[in-house]
């Protein structure tokens, strides 16, 4: 692919949160003749060149979140200014495949583009994603389900995507929407056990599928596992502060408040334990009205996601990742 006189991404990972997108950026950045943006998920094509607007942003540490989003162009822009002339670009923003209006922005803008999509258990996902919030001290809500419950409310009050439990796992319905944007072939569907079960073979696929050689990228292991903490009155205590902190942090520079929070951020997590098994009943009321959706991939891809529909989930990325190097 030519080189782009302003420099702009010639492919990008999409996916879902908790996927295994930061695991793949990383991988990815290995590779002599791929290059990453320093900056992971700076989400500039969720954006209209301009901030993020608050009412989208309602939730514990949303606002806060949002302050570190790339919205300017010349700022991302830079963001390659980087790369090595002959450099393959790219960027990871996993709400890409969620956000609708991020498909024609992005086509619109590299017509050519490559799109990486990696997809997850939903309902793997969205519990790894419940934990990911609890550990950091900003989910309010002690038991999944009912978070998971409360989904479409929240969603009214204008909480963020990142909270979006349920919606983020309908990977069919997005790809569905993507291909009406670009044809098929400019579109990769990976799947998380893949990274975690096969990274080598993973990467080398990506590899071809972006025009590099395979054999070079090496897996890295991810840095945004998040412990499982238990609902303790300790943990409440830190939480509010947490929640309480990540406000005011929408008032400040982002990586001030990232630099204060980490001692908070540290007793949270020191508070962790063994992360339980899901219990079926609740994996199954989860699960069901993805169901349809999950045959709407299957029909997309021509691929089986009958490992999803059973009432055991594949686990997460620390218990599944191979113990060989």
């Amino acid at each position: 692919m030519p080189d782009h006189p302003q420099r702009l991404p010639q492919f990008v990972i999409a996916g879902a949160p908790k996927a295994g997108t930061t695991a793949l950026h990383a991988g990815l950045a290995t590779h002599p003749r791929l290059f990453l943006s320093p900056v992971k998920e700076p989400k500039y094509y969720l954006t209209d060149g301009r901030p993020p607007p608050r009412s989208r942003h309602r939730g514990p540490g949303d606002a806060h979140s949002a302050r570190e989003w790339v919205w300017r162009r010349a700022d991302y822009l830079a963001l390659f200014d980087a790369a090595p002339t002959n450099a393959v670009r790219g960027e990871s923003t996993p709400f890409y495949l969620y956000d609708r209006t991020a498909h024609s922005r992005l086509v619109g803008d590299v017509p050519d583009v490559k799109v990486v999509v990696v997809v997850r258990d939903p309902v793997d996902r969205a519990w790894s994603n419940w934990v990911h919030l609890r550990a950091d001290g900003l989910e309010p809500e002690s038991d999944f389900l009912t978070a998971v419950r409360r989904e479409s409310r929240r969603v009214e009050h204008g909480w963020a995507p990142f909270w979006h439990y349920r919606a983020l796992g309908r990977y069919g319905e997005q790809l569905r929407d993507l291909y009406r944007h670009l044809p098929r072939e400019q579109v990769l569907v990976l799947r998380y056990r893949q990274l975690v079960d096969s990274p080598r073979e993973t990467l080398d696929r990506v590899s071809h599928f972006l025009g590099v050689a395979a054999g070079l990228a090496h897996a890295v292991p991810p840095e945004n596992v998040k412990p499982y903490v238990a609902d303790t009155p300790r943990h409440r205590v830190l939480a509010r502060a947490a929640r309480a902190g990540a406000a005011l942090g929408a008032h400040v520079p982002p990586h001030w408040w990232r630099r204060a929070a980490r001692p908070l951020l540290a007793a949270l997590h020191a508070g962790r334990v063994p992360r339980p098994a899901l219990p079926v009943a609740v994996r199954r009321e989860v699960l069901d009205p993805l169901l349809p959706d999950v045959a709407l991939l299957e029909e997309l891809t021509g691929e089986s996601f009958a490992d999803w529909k059973g009432d055991t989930g594949r686990g997460d990325f620390r218990s599944r990742r191979p113990t060989t190097a």
